[in-house]
């Protein structure tokens, strides 16, 4: 694709800004953070003790926000809709792989969330208990989340691919009182099984949990143990629908969510109510352009990661609005299975990742054109830098040209969106996220921590304290100080590289991890990786640096063709020899790959992201590491084995 392509820029319409729920006037409130943040925490949340204090930065880098305020996540999430009147609006379209489909409005919902409250207190979880959720996308997984909100207990989602000692892990980090399951779920067409693997997590003695709740999905036989199993049709069938909502300290700990640690210990992090509730509120109200009486959301992310914490457990039903919940694959049983439920629920914002795009650009755009997308009015990409050719496809055969795509960046430690156009003032520019939220500060600067000019690379900070920041690492103050907080004096470092354009318009480069030193030069497996997906031949690639002999480190590039690729190569033409030439041209001959190897798939976690330290172990000549996390793990047996005849040959 040419650098013109990219460089076009995407105003927003006047008919979009005019309506719009906020304009230019926000970005400039933002700039006093702290009186922003105070004033938007009344704004988005019902409190029922005000804070006397906005922000408490005096122990730093442990944050304080909203001082002396209390408040309950359930009630702001639940209650209040339904005291204003709301109970009748749908709060959950539920959709089951299978084609089972159910609806909640804001009373059902409430209604579902006390009685699943009753039933864990009536277990022995109270406010700071550990509760263990491992649960597939259903609408059992919001509602035990909210349950453990409403009693100020602590949740820890552990994704419901993770092996037993995974879980077990996480449960013994946390020292869970209570685990939540199911007997299974649908993946793919077929039954999956849940049950066995916490069985199997809790079968060496020595851990805390007490009870295991179990959700009743999809009829896979399940071995109860007396004593400590229930149904969840029996616990929570039979609990009373009446349960007040406490109000608990802004800062009570309302969940903790594990991410890899690069030493293989999973890092507990952990968030906070009152912080967590109100940046989270407020970027899904602006980023969105969010009008909850009319808008149907759907934000494609499961409930094991962050993003689906944030942006479909908390912040959409805070702000009372209607969203989607799919529990399936996207081709499951076809291919337009993504598109069919945006036409059958007229969904009218959707916020997915750029890995599912990628995946649609290489299934053709013929699929979605069968189906009525009239509805969508705004696109949102999260989980990774967006490449701009997937941008435009996104916007041009998805969008139909008219929807603005709002690229966000964000982490499991910030909480909620840190950087994102605001879709009624920013012209938006494919591949850059752009503009740090209003009220948020956010710099790029050198190794010194000094900020560097316009276009030149260097490390993406955090200048100033955030009210949906991490709030720990759980047991492990020390941890967390040396993680985020020892790179830069007084600034928050999570390991992304980034650059700013001429406009000031910020571009992430990857993690500095994922900077390789070719001969000297600093280069970004972000920018190669988009160089060759801008090839007509690639859908999706990854690209490593593997240590060599001559040039210190070497690139090594995997790609997934498209169908034009395909035909190149049954028609014999070199097409490793055709993309390295290609980087060459558009990045320069020092980028271009030592090795492409055309592979049928990438390594994924089933969040979508491309487990690039496998393929550094492939690289390398080394024994592969932990698979447990990827959607598939025989896609790394067959990278193995490619690598290998490929370097014989």
């Amino acid at each position: 694709m040419s650098h013109d392509a990219v460089q076009k820029t995407f105003p927003p319409s006047e008919e979009f800004t005019a309506n719009a729920r906020y304009g230019a006037e926000l970005l400039e409130e933002g700039r006093d953070a702290e009186a922003f943040w105070a004033k938007t925490a009344r704004d988005v949340l019902t409190w029922d003790t005000d804070f006397t204090q906005t922000l408490d930065w005096s122990d730093a880098p442990f944050a304080r926000w909203f001082v002396g305020g209390k408040l309950n996540a359930a009630y702001n999430a639940l209650d209040r809709h339904v005291e204003a009147g709301n109970g009748d609006r749908v709060a959950i379209y539920f959709e089951g792989e299978p084609g089972d489909t159910r609806t909640y409005t804001y009373a059902d919902l409430t209604r579902e969330v006390k009685k699943a409250a009753n039933a864990f207190a009536s277990l022995g979880v109270s406010q700071g208990d550990r509760v263990a959720v491992y649960l597939p996308m259903i609408p059992e997984a919001v509602i035990t989340m909210l349950a453990c909100a409403r009693l100020g207990a602590v949740h820890s989602v552990v994704f419901g691919g993770f092996s037993p000692d995974a879980l077990r892990q996480r449960v013994d980090d946390a020292e869970a009182k209570l685990v939540v399951t199911a007997d299974g779920s649908y993946r793919r067409g077929q039954p999956t099984r849940l049950k066995p693997t916490v069985d199997q997590a809790l079968e060496r003695e020595g851990h805390t949990v007490q009870n295991v709740v179990v959700v009743k999905r999809n009829g896979e036989p399940v071995e109860f143990v007396e004593g400590r199993d229930v149904w969840w049709e029996d616990v929570v069938g039979s609990a009373s629908e009446e349960h007040e909502a406490k109000a608990f300290d802004a800062e009570n700990p309302l969940f903790i969510l594990y991410t890899s640690g690069t030493t293989g210990k999973p890092k507990g992090i952990l968030h906070t109510t009152g912080g967590y509730l109100t940046q989270g509120a407020q970027t899904f109200r602006a980023t969105f352009d969010l009008k909850p009486e009319t808008d149907v959301f759907w934000c494609t992310a499961d409930v094991g990661w962050v993003t689906g914490h944030s942006y479909v457990a908390y912040a959409p039903l805070v702000n009372g609005a209607t969203q989607v919940m799919y529990e399936g694959t996207p081709n499951t049983p076809h291919e337009g299975r993504w598109w069919e439920i945006v036409e059958k629920y007229k969904v009218s914002i959707l916020y997915t990742a750029p890995t599912a795009i990628r995946t649609f650009m290489k299934w053709g755009e013929d699929i979605p054109a069968k189906y009525d997308l009239s509805s969508l009015r705004l696109l949102g990409s999260v989980g990774e830098s967006i490449n701009p050719e997937a941008w435009l496809w996104y916007h041009r055969v998805i969008g139909a040209g008219r929807c603005p795509i709002v690229d966000t960046w964000w982490q499991t430690e910030t909480g909620a969106q840190m950087l994102t156009p605001l879709p009624s003032v920013h012209a938006l520019k494919p591949g850059s996220a752009q503009q740090p939220v209003p009220g948020v500060e956010i710099d790029v600067v050198d190794e010194l921590g000094d900020p560097l000019p316009n276009g030149q690379a260097g490390f993406l900070v955090i200048r100033k304290p955030w009210p949906s920041m991490l709030r720990g690492i759980w047991g492990d103050p020390e941890r967390f100080k040396s993680t985020y907080w020892s790179r830069f004096e007084g600034m928050y470092f999570a390991g992304d590289g980034a650059k700013r354009d001429e406009d000031g318009d910020i571009w992430l480069l990857g993690r500095v991890d994922d900077v390789m030193n070719v001969s000297g030069h600093r280069l970004s497996s972000t920018e190669i990786e988009s160089a060759l997906v801008g090839h007509p031949y690639v859908a999706e690639a990854a690209v490593i640096g593997a240590s060599d002999e001559t040039t210190g480190e070497a690139v090594v590039a995997f790609v997934m063709l498209q169908e034009a690729g395909e035909q190149a190569v049954r028609d014999g033409e070199d097409v490793q020899a055709t993309l390295r030439a290609h980087v060459g041209k558009e990045i320069g001959p020092i980028a271009k790959p030592r090795n492409v190897l055309v592979t049928p798939e990438l390594p994924k976690t089933r969040s979508g992201k491309i487990m690039r330290r496998l393929l550094k172990d492939v690289a390398e000549g080394r024994e592969v590491g932990d698979t447990m996390t990827l959607a598939d793990p025989g896609v790394m047996r067959q990278i193995a084995e490619d690598m290998r005849n490929s370097s014989t040959k």
